[in-house]
């Protein structure tokens, strides 16, 4: 196993924990909730205008949880390729350009949406990944 695969999968390694984090945080604790009950009331009785199938509480939950899956989805595929199939991975500029183009959009995200500790996760997994791509 070459060092270049070790830090690829090292960084989707570590954007399936956030992910797993993310999706603990959703389901198992109130770490994502909002500090005033009042609004958390609000968004479970407010409909989106698109629909009233659903409340403003629950499609954030629907969007937290598919956030989640998202980053453990690239985690395992990127992680799989370099570990497994690091011939695939390193024999196709796509597949290390694409996951270069989605990490820099989490990290873009983090950036403007989150606060610091995702946003330095996202930065630590940038810096593996790059630097596995370099080395590749």
């Amino acid at each position: 196993m070459s060092a270049a695969n070790l830090l690829v999968a090292s960084g989707a390694g570590l954007m399936s924990v956030l992910g797993c984090v993310h999706l603990f945080f959703t389901y198992r604790s109130n770490k994502l909730d909002p500090r005033d009950p009042a609004v958390r009331e609000a968004m479970e009785r407010v409909h989106p205008v698109i629909t009233r199938q659903t409340t403003v509480w629950r499609a954030t939950k629907g969007f937290n949880a598919s956030h989640s899956l998202g980053l453990i989805a690239f985690g395992l595929t990127y992680g799989y390729l370099a570990l497994q199939r690091p011939e695939v991975l390193s024999g196709s500029w796509f597949l290390l350009a694409w996951g270069m183009v989605v990490l820099l959009a989490y990290l873009a995200l983090a950036r403007r949406y989150f606060f610091s500790a995702p946003f330095r996760g996202v930065a630590l997994a940038c810096c593996l990944y790059a630097t596995g791509w370099a080395l590749s």
